[in-house]
């Protein structure tokens, strides 16, 4: 099948070109058809499987056939992070590239004047995250009487954040008679019961996840906690990595990390919570146009990024559950494409890599690097405080002997 069986407008199908699409991936193929024709769609789906443009497509359709001269909110699309935000707006700009369709990413970290402005001016489609969409509604600077589309986009991921409260929030301000999208890679019984709530006799389109895909290598490397980063650098050195996607724990390790990489001569960039909007926008294009080959990040700050071409993902720590793991690795070997994911190991692990392998059904092969010394001790660091008491009473016993001898 070819996208242009699908009732498009002309416009869409260019924009489609531009992208470079050709054929529909499986979600796409399920999901724009139902779509098309009005049904609520309740979607399990995982980023990577081109789900974006399985919602954008029919929405921008819909829109373009109720056309109209003025820009009011017609479309709402509800993502858990900022840089998903931008890239599903990033995504709907090129598709609606040769249409008069207005599109705006709404997030927070950044200033609201300017997002207020162009609210102001009139919007089709607006992808928001939810505790800034709040902000502006707060402020009035966004109406929901024309809105006919509504996507909920990766909700599982909201739920995970807390967004549950700001959700319902904001879905109670829309209107009743409306079309609603809901994606999530997984569906527990909190996003069957959000379903039940937003959606209406729902097409129910589930993409059969790829537990193991065969074009990625996995590698798992045993090490002692405080050798991982020799680890890492290793195979930074000595490996074809491109451009790799390393997963830390926590924010803290994240920042560590990259100042290690640094010191080792290795450009990397960092992405997680605490870091600012601009600081996040710049590693990521820093990450995309190859300045900078290594990217670190948290696993929600990490939630979204599609960045093609990643040769490597790198589990600095392991996940702290089987799935997410699933979810790591497959951000490289998208749509068929040659990847590798490296998994540093330390006996702690053990348990959890147990449980990555019942989910993958098969044993991860495991490998230990050449001319690297698994022996080394771990430097431990001076306790500041001891220093510090040890100093004043060198100073103490110092001045002692200076008056004795005065």
């Amino acid at each position: 099948m070819f996208f242009s069986t699908f009732n498009l407008d002309p416009r869409l199908h260019a924009g489609i070109r531009a992208l470079g699409f050709e054929t529909p991936t499986p979600i796409q193929h399920a999901t724009i058809p139902a779509a098309l024709s009005g049904r609520d769609i309740l979607g399990s789906a995982e980023t990577g499987t081109g789900k974006t443009a399985a919602y954008l497509l029919p929405m921008m359709q819909k829109l373009i056939a109720a056309s109209t001269r003025v820009h009011s909110t017609r479309a709402l699309v509800l993502v858990p992070t900022r840089e998903l935000a931008l890239q599903v707006a990033e995504q709907g700009k090129q598709l609606s590239a040769q249409t008069e369709l207005r599109v705006a990413a709404i997030y927070g970290g950044v200033g609201l004047g300017d997002q207020a402005q162009t609210l102001r001016r009139g919007v089709d489609i607006v992808i928001a995250t939810p505790g800034r969409l709040l902000d502006h509604i707060e402020r009035k600077n966004i109406s929901f009487t024309a809105l006919t589309i509504l996507v909920l986009d990766e909700a599982d991921r909201m739920l995970d954040v807390g967004f549950l409260p700001d959700l319902r929030r904001i879905i109670a301000l829309l209107p009743r008679e409306r079309q609603t999208l809901l994606f999530s890679a997984t569906l527990p019984t909190a996003i069957l019961a959000l379903a039940n709530q937003v959606t209406r006799d729902a097409v129910r389109v589930q993409v059969e996840k790829t537990i193991a895909p065969t074009a990625i290598a996995q590698t798992l490397f045993p090490v002692a906690e405080h050798l991982k980063t020799q680890v890492l650098q290793h195979l930074l050195r000595e490996e074809a990595m491109d451009s790799v996607l390393v997963f830390a724990r926590t924010k803290r390790r994240a920042d560590r990390l990259v100042k290690q990489l640094a010191h080792a001569d290795i450009r990397a960039a960092v992405i997680h919570g605490d870091r600012s909007q601009g600081q996040r926008i710049a590693a990521l294009e820093a990450f995309r146009r190859g300045h900078s080959r290594v990217l670190i990040a948290t696993d929600i700050a990490a939630r979204g990024i599609d960045v093609e071409g990643i040769s490597h993902v790198v589990n600095y720590d392991v996940p702290m559950q089987a799935e997410d793991y699933v979810h790591r690795i497959g951000r490289t070997g998208r749509m068929e494409a040659e990847g590798c994911a490296y998994t540093l190991v330390t006996p702690e692990d053990e348990i959890m890599v147990r449980r990555i392998e019942n989910v993958l059904k098969h044993k991860i092969t495991r490998r230990r690097l050449e001319g690297l010394d698994y022996n080394a001790p771990r430097f431990i660091q001076p306790d500041a405080e001891a220093i510090r008491k040890y100093v004043a009473a060198h100073r103490v016993t110092r001045q002692k002997s200076m008056h004795a001898r005065a």
